[in-house]
């Protein structure tokens, strides 16, 4: 029983790092897109199809970094659900 009450314990505290760690870096990166962005935006040397393709390059980065978040929660919560069978 009491292997069992460590390891939930454990699930929760790597979720509960996982969550902050991407809470900063989501806060980092948007810092960073607002700067880039204003950057990019007033560059007179940068075409507008490279602007273009630096904007779609970052949209694709946040999403795929919101999938790749909702991935590991699911993978948390099929880990909680598992504990919780075998207790």
């Amino acid at each position: 029983m009491d292997n069992m009450r460590i390891t939930k314990e454990m699930i929760a505290l790597n979720k509960t790092v996982f969550n902050d760690y991407f809470v900063a870096r989501n806060v980092l990166y948007e810092q960073t897109a607002r700067l880039v962005n204003k950057f990019w935006e007033r560059s007179p040397i940068f075409p507008e199809n490279g602007k273009k393709v630096v904007f779609e390059w970052m949209r694709n980065y946040k999403i795929g970094c919101e999938s790749f978040k909702n991935i590991v929660n699911e993978n948390f919560k099929q880990l909680e659900d598992l504990s919780d069978k075998s207790t």
